[in-house]
């Protein structure tokens, strides 16, 4: 049984990185917002509007605990997921936890980049984006850091170094053909 769950801060690449390696391992890849989108049946940035981010949490944690039952999987979580409740410790029990570890200038050209809303950095100029990252960052990494794994992804840019990734994390979990 295989159970590998991604985590790093939005915009680090873990849905990128989950899905190439979902394809490359040929087992199914659950993103956490998107499972909780389906099964609330409605954006997370909707979810936030209304439950506020308190309520979001309790729901991500609740969806958490659904799918990390889920065997031969990988999962990429939310930013956040692994900083609420006992959520890390909790995900390093179910399974081998990588951290997709950047820099904050890295995340900011990915997020500003990036197509998604997100709901923490709706209508921040570009000056308050890029503190937000920086000082979030600093809170978050004492969770990232408790993951079984870290891989650095400060250079995934192109789909060989995607490639790449998948073969670091396949050998850092001792994964052969």
């Amino acid at each position: 049984m295989v159970r590998i769950i991604i985590i790093g801060y939005m915009g680090a690449g873990k849905t990128t990185v989950g899905k190439s390696l979902s394809k490359n391992l040929g087992i199914p890849f659950y993103d956490l917002d998107w499972y909780i989108e389906s099964r609330m049946r409605k954006t997370v940035p909707q979810i936030f509007a209304e439950r506020g981010e308190e309520g979001f949490r309790q729901i991500e944690y609740n969806m958490l605990h659904e799918v990390a039952e889920f065997e031969d999987v990988i999962i990429s979580c939310g930013g956040g997921t692994p900083c609420f409740f006992d959520n890390m410790d909790y995900l390093n029990r179910m399974g081998e936890t990588i951290y997709l570890k950047a820099t904050p200038e890295v995340l900011y050209k990915h997020l500003k980049m990036g197509k998604v809303e997100r709901p923490l950095l709706k209508n921040k100029t570009p000056e308050e984006m890029q503190a937000f990252i920086k000082e979030q960052l600093e809170k978050r990494e004492p969770y990232y850091t408790k993951a079984k794994h870290t891989l650095d992804v400060n250079l995934l840019d192109t789909y060989e170094k995607i490639r790449i990734s998948v073969n670091r994390i396949r050998g850092m979990l001792g994964i052969t053909e």
